[in-house]
């Protein structure tokens, strides 16, 4: 069996047996703080502070967002930035819309001549962007995540996975996939978090005992297409298992899940 085959059987054993025990009891705990804020059931009121006058530079700014000439901080919530995606597509202003989530993705992180601002600079510069994003919000609305996830992957130099699935996200929150599950966006830390769980399975199974399958699948950067499908189908059933366990919501959103695990950790064991 080689390392794709094994990485297929694990993959498999994590969809039938989806969260560990560890994992809900983690996830529960950080529900139990937070039901509160996400009573709705959904991440919508997830809010980032930013420091909008570090990104006076970057041009076309969100009428919706904060003036770059204000010094103090602001925040933006997902809810938020979901309708300013959402009035961006329908002007077909997909950069404006690329720096409302990117803007919300990097929050206080971007500094004026730090990775944030001069990052987003050079991709908003990049030849074929407005190609590129024009390209992954047809995709996406007419075949599904997947295609719309390869539409960007390795397109625009300095647009990571990161960030351009969280375009992907909040495009998906107004344009809901043709097929498929819905975006979900994936950074390192979510995929941190699946590669605990894949590992688990791969010591359980004999398929990973070292780990290394894990680690191979779950890197830290340039999931491809697959791993991403493979993703998100994990999160979407993941979200139905904890939807049926106690203290959490019925009906529970995968982009909550994913709003949890990013928080949320807990010990495996080794």
């Amino acid at each position: 069996m080689n390392r794709q085959d094994r990485a297929d059987v694990v993959d498999r054993e994590m969809a039938t047996r989806l969260l560990p025990d560890a994992a809900v009891m983690a996830l529960g705990r950080w529900w139990s703080e937070n039901a509160g804020t996400y009573a709705d059931g959904t991440p919508g009121a997830h809010t980032i502070r930013y420091t909008p006058s570090r990104w006076a530079q970057i041009t076309p700014w969100p009428s919706a967002l904060a003036l770059t000439s204000h010094t103090g901080d602001a925040g933006v919530s997902r809810a938020e930035v979901t309708l300013i995606v959402a009035d961006a597509l329908r002007r077909e202003a997909f950069k404006e819309a690329l720096v409302a989530t990117y803007v919300w993705g990097k929050g206080k992180r971007g500094t004026p001549r730090g990775s944030g601002p001069a990052t987003l600079q050079k991709i908003l510069a990049a030849e074929g962007l407005d190609a590129a994003l024009a390209t992954a919000v047809t995709a996406l609305y007419e075949h599904g995540s997947r295609e719309a996830y390869t539409a960007l992957h390795q397109r625009i130099p300095g647009f990571g996975r990161s960030f351009f699935t969280k375009f992907l996200y909040f495009t998906g929150k107004t344009l809901q996939p043709a097929h498929g599950p819905g975006a979900l966006i994936l950074d390192r830390i979510l995929s941190l978090r699946l590669r605990s769980l894949a590992a688990a399975v791969g010591r359980e199974t004999g398929h990973d005992p070292d780990g290394s399958i894990a680690s191979w699948v779950w890197a830290d950067w340039n999931w491809s297409p697959h791993r991403y499908e493979v993703y998100l189908s994990f999160m979407h059933a993941a979200a139905r298992q904890l939807a049926g366990t106690d203290g959490w919501p019925s009906g529970t959103a995968p982009d909550l899940l994913e709003c949890a695990l990013f928080n949320a950790a807990w010990e495996t064991s080794s």
